[in-house]
């Protein structure tokens, strides 16, 4: 058993392998008192004032307490984030990163501004950790590049992959749970879709364009393109020896 964990873990891609091992030590960690989440939350006034910058990624990796709910958030982040980088994102790890690194962008983007509106700002500054909602942004990209496939949820009924993040937030909506972090999730793998995949296609401009300097930290893999095997060559030209 322990090997079948040990040979499945080491066969994620690097990103998700990266990510999972960052959430689950750090959740375990807070467990177990040896980190403190008041050290881990996002706090702007602590980023600006006291150049905590490391709050800004730290809250991406606490996923609260051990329970089921963590359970169920590690499955949806070792499942689809692994799909994404090798299917959609496969020799693309620069791309992947930069699109995980673009949603946390927008996340922390939007919680910073609704904390400054009006009416909302309350629900907006009860919001610390972003790592639930950019677990559901993946969720809701590969449900994107993948809307036609059937999906089950709890064997009670069937679905297609491009209602996945409704069915979810609808499931949150039964269970009690805020759906703040939910939504939040969607309007970012939205955002990232639409400027992606949607607006290039419109205008033939791709505003997401990975940067030169992310794509130099990754060595994506190489594609390689078999030959068919009835491929015919032809035969190496004969030199003439006078010209030799």
């Amino acid at each position: 058993m322990a090997q079948a964990v040990e040979e499945w873990y080491k066969q994620m891609p690097i990103i998700t392998r990266s990510y999972l091992t960052a959430a689950v030590v750090t959740t375990v960690g807070c467990s177990l008192d040896i980190i403190s989440p008041y050290h881990l939350y996002l706090n702007p006034k602590l980023v600006v004032k006291d150049y905590e910058i490391w709050r800004l990624i730290t809250n991406f990796f606490y996923f609260r307490k051990m329970d089921l709910d963590f359970l169920f958030h590690m499955f949806f982040l070792a499942r689809y984030c692994k799909l994404l980088e090798e299917n959609s994102f496969r020799g693309r790890t620069a791309d992947f990163f930069y699109m995980l690194l673009f949603g946390a962008s927008v996340l922390t983007g939007i919680v910073l501004v609704g904390g400054m509106i009006p009416y909302v700002s309350a629900s907006f500054a009860k919001i610390l950790f972003l790592s639930n909602s950019l677990t559901f942004m993946m969720v809701y990209v590969w449900s994107k590049h993948n809307p036609y496939i059937h999906m089950s949820f709890l064997g009670l009924f069937t679905f297609t992959a491009a209602y996945l993040p409704w069915v979810l937030l609808g499931f949150s909506i039964l269970v009690g749970t805020s759906t703040w972090v939910d939504l939040l999730g969607m309007v970012a793998g939205h955002a990232y879709y639409y400027l992606e995949d949607v607006y290039p296609r419109m205008t033939g401009r791709r505003p997401l364009k990975t940067p030169a300097f992310i794509k130099s930290l990754f060595a994506d893999d190489n594609v390689i393109v078999a030959q068919p095997a009835n491929a015919r060559f032809a035969a190496p030209p004969v030199q003439d020896p006078q010209q030799r």
